[in-house]
């Protein structure tokens, strides 16, 4: 998978993922990670198959805290 292709499924996911877990998309939310890493791993494992320079999960993280607006933790 192109890695475009992968950043536009996994920022859906993000919405996806925050509707299921009952959270905002706002800052003052602070979602795990972690848990949403594992989560797509369990459930869209296909979108964690394209390269990046800095690693997958690093970019995938990238693309969370954004989502979230959770850049200030970087």
């Amino acid at each position: 998978m192109k890695q475009a292709e992968a950043e536009a499924a996994i920022r859906s996911l993000c919405y996806i993922y925050a509707q299921e877990m009952g959270l905002k998309m706002t800052a003052d939310e602070e979602p795990s990670f972690d848990h949403f890493y594992s989560w797509v791993c369990a459930n869209y494992s296909a979108y964690l198959n394209f390269r990046a320079t800095i690693g997958v999960r690093e970019q995938v993280e990238l693309w969370f805290d954004e989502e979230f607006k959770q850049m200030w933790r970087r």
